[in-house]
């Protein structure tokens, strides 16, 4: 698709903060199974309002990789980095990836080189592979006059932890360029949140990893968050209790996952899914003894 008949970018607005989707790939199919076990076709089933926007005909989950790109108090602010170009994956979806990542989001008005904040909800491959691009050989920050963050329980578990090969490379091309250029900024984030930029703050999410963070976005009595993988897929709101088999800890994040869903519902906060596919948005409504997603789609900005 030629640039002057592209897409236009998905983007909801809150209130004076503009969020755009800056879309990577559509995950694998199968990925849904792998990801989250416990939601089998018969599970899905039970909850007809997921289709046809987040499961396919086949009751298979649909899920995406993107970044969200938000325009507030005057900086521009990436979360999250998708799982990046040229990678050496264990993931054969993830390896050697070619997308058009890099133009979707100069369309959007993020020129690498304008991007002023790159927040890390968690440091796993499929959310820091853009921290870095290819260059001369090495690799080097994509976003070069961005500060990275990351909460600091984050980067000290990974610090101590036992890593396989996989992992230990994800780190030596995507997350230690930064900080050997200086960029990474290690936070301490309270449990009522940092606020990183005029209505912008990190908050814990803990569960999947130590130090997840989701961001919660705030602007003239309007209110959005984006939740980093403390909810995968929108299934987890009809089914609260079914988690990723690769969160750290399985409990802790359920027990996230319900409190701010709780804190939620029936509000007009936006939810922004972090791997939820189009419309990727919407309002978390009670339905029973859970939730379900009221979605809402895009517009332009």
């Amino acid at each position: 698709m030629s640039a002057q008949h592209a897409a236009p970018t998905p983007a909801w607005t809150v209130g004076e903060i503009v969020v755009r989707r800056i879309d990577e790939v559509e995950l694998a199919p199968e990925t849904g199974a792998w990801l989250l076990p416990g939601a089998t076709p018969e599970v899905v089933a039970g909850h007809p309002w997921l289709q046809p926007d987040f499961v396919g005909a086949d009751r298979a989950l649909r899920l995406a990789s993107h970044s969200f790109a938000v325009e507030a108090g005057g900086l521009r602010i990436l979360v999250d980095t998708g799982v990046g170009n040229g990678k050496d994956r264990a993931n054969p979806a993830w390896h050697r990836l070619d997308t058009d990542y890099l133009r979707r989001l100069e369309r959007a008005g993020f020129a690498p080189e304008a991007v002023d904040l790159v927040v890390l909800t968690h440091l796993h491959t499929d959310h820091v592979g853009w921290n870095t691009r290819r260059e001369g050989g090495a690799w080097v920050p994509t976003f070069p006059n961005a500060r990275y963050l990351a909460d600091r329980a984050e980067w000290d578990h990974w610090a101590s932890a036992e890593m396989d090969g996989p992992r230990r490379q994800m780190f030596r091309d995507s997350v230690h360029p930064v900080a050997e250029h200086g960029l990474l900024d290690l936070v301490d984030v309270p449990a009522d949140g940092l606020e990183i930029a005029p209505g912008v703050t990190l908050v814990p999410a803990p569960g999947h990893t130590p130090g997840q963070v989701a961001v919660r976005l705030g602007s003239g009595g309007a209110a959005a968050v984006i939740t980093g993988d403390c909810i995968h897929h929108p299934v987890q709101l009809a089914e609260p209790g079914i988690h990723s088999h690769v969160d750290i800890d399985p409990a802790r994040a359920g027990e996230t996952r319900r409190e701010l869903l709780a804190a939620l519902a029936d509000t007009d906060t936006l939810l922004l899914g972090s791997h939820f596919p189009p419309p990727t948005a919407g309002l978390v409504r009670s339905d029973g003894a859970a939730y379900r997603l009221q979605p809402v789609p895009p517009g332009t900005v």
